[in-house]
């Protein structure tokens, strides 16, 4: 019998480590998902911020006030105990050096008034930037080609995860877990467990999506999405099954085409 792949959730991030926002459709560009992770928040020497030191941005919830595919549309924020706020383009195109890992790359500065909103709510100090439209960040070239981009996600432009994976995880779990703690881009269904560890590619529509390397997890995805406090699990129950060279894997990195569109109930086909 013949195994019908399914696309069933899309989901992009516009700020980095922060909320996502699931869609019926998505385009892309040379940095992947239009609008995924092209703003992040950094500290005063220009380092990413991300909710493995400050849980409570998963809590920052994010949404978009005008639809389409700009990655440079108004965002809307908004966080417990604080007015929404809207995000807009820098009115002055102010540059940092920013650092993702070990990579640097420039980036524009938002408004002050933002970034005392972030500062409030997280209780630091911090800064939004927006990943300039002439910077460049390559892809670890061990795993992509020259001139394949990334913007401000860890290392790659895209994060696969069947559905089957996830509810083999829940199954062994006391209380289940939503797909929304492993920040996925693609989400498919009809594969059997873990099927994205077996292949080479992933086609939807007329779209190929190389499958470059197994997602390591770090320590977000035992973060409770509705109060930021910090678990055991997934973490301990995947470390029974899902290590790999001390690693813990779950999920699939994909490079992504420099242009086309997905569409939610699209059909989806393995490569070899």
């Amino acid at each position: 019998m013949e195994v019908k792949l399914v696309l069933t959730q899309i989901w992009h991030y516009p700020i980095k480590s922060c909320g996502g926002i699931t869609v019926k459709t998505a385009m892309f560009d040379r940095f992947g998902i239009v609008g995924d992770r092209r703003w992040m928040l950094v500290d005063d020497k220009g380092r990413m911020v991300t909710q493995r030191e400050c849980p409570r941005m998963c809590l920052i919830q994010v949404s978009e006030q005008a639809p389409g595919f700009m990655p440079d549309k108004v965002l809307v924020v908004s966080a417990p105990g604080l007015d929404k706020l809207n995000i807009m383009l820098p009115s002055t195109t102010q540059y940092i050096e920013v650092q993702v890992w070990q990579d640097k790359c420039q980036a524009w500065l938002a408004d002050d008034s933002v970034h005392q909103w972030f500062s409030q709510f997280l209780q630091r100090a911090v800064r939004l930037v927006w990943f300039a439209p002439n910077a460049k960040r390559q892809v670890d070239l061990d795993y992509a080609r020259p001139g394949d981009q990334v913007a401000f996600a860890d290392c790659f432009p895209l994060l696969l995860i069947s559905q089957a994976s996830l509810d083999d995880l829940n199954s062994r779990l006391t209380s289940p877990i939503e797909m929304l703690r492993f920040r996925p881009n693609l989400v498919i269904d009809g594969a059997e467990p873990y099927a994205e560890d077996r292949h080479k590619a992933l086609q939807i529509g007329e779209l190929v999506l190389p499958i470059v390397k197994p997602c390591a997890r770090c320590s977000i995805p035992s973060i409770d999405l509705h109060t930021a406090k910090r678990g055991v699990e997934p973490t301990r129950t995947l470390a029974q099954y899902r290590k790999q060279n001390g690693d813990i894997m779950f999920g699939q990195n994909l490079l992504a085409p420099n242009s086309g569109e997905i569409e939610v109930g699209m059909r989806v086909q393995w490569l070899k």
